[in-house]
């Protein structure tokens, strides 16, 4: 029986997968880029803004090249070509930079940001667009530490109410996320409990009956 451990959702409390003091230190640097600089909050930061839930480390954001080029102004910007991106690493937490027509997100930057609204402040995709994007993070990453929050973010995205399984259906077939729609609802019938999110199987079992009544 799957049991994913960490972090806690269902109740929104803020358990954290990562020292409090480095998130702390991120969310202030995340805020001081938020007020320089234009650009659209992904990942673990922006699957916090909607759950409430689980604190981020790293920070994720796409920008257009001529922001690019204003932070790089401002520090140290090393091009990471094998994961095509551009990174600071700002100390304990690293600032991962993604642009158009390089980086590779699952979906491309144009959508992404058309999609965008925005959630605390900061510029966001679309909740159904932020879930297939972290299928598609999770998908190389699985087995590792960042797998293993990947996967609760998945559950901090879909286990919410307000999620849109049609318009999630709509997302899937125009971005031709097919495989990577099977690999959730195979992750979502093999979770029988979230410990740490305070699911229990009873829980999960409503959850999964809900969800896959909208995706199979």
């Amino acid at each position: 029986m799957r049991r994913i451990r960490s972090a806690a959702f269902a109740k929104r409390k803020n358990v954290q997968f990562y020292n409090d003091l480095t998130t702390q230190k991120s969310f202030v640097y995340l805020q001081k880029l938020n007020k320089q600089y234009k650009f659209i909050l992904i990942g673990g930061w922006a699957v916090y803004l909607y759950s409430k839930s689980l604190k981020s480390k790293d920070i994720d954001i796409i920008v257009d090249y001529d922001v690019l080029a204003k932070i790089k102004e401002t520090g140290e910007v090393f091009k990471n070509e094998r994961l095509r991106k551009y990174e600071i690493n700002a100390g304990n937490f690293d600032v991962d930079i993604y642009v158009p027509h390089y980086s590779e997100l699952g979906i491309d930057t144009k959508s992404i940001e058309n999609s965008a609204v925005n959630q605390g402040g900061f510029s966001v995709p679309a909740l159904e667009i932020l879930l297939l994007m972290k299928l598609f993070a999770w998908r190389n990453r699985r087995g590792s530490s960042k797998g293993q929050k990947d996967e609760l973010d998945i559950f901090s995205l879909a286990l919410l109410p307000e999620f849109n399984w049609k318009k999630y259906q709509e997302y899937v077939k125009k971005f031709q996320f097919s495989e990577y729609d099977k690999e959730f609802v195979n992750l979502l019938k093999s979770t029988h409990s979230i410990k740490e999110l305070d699911v229990n199987e009873q829980k999960m079992a409503k959850f999964r009956k809900r969800i896959l009544a909208e995706v199979v």
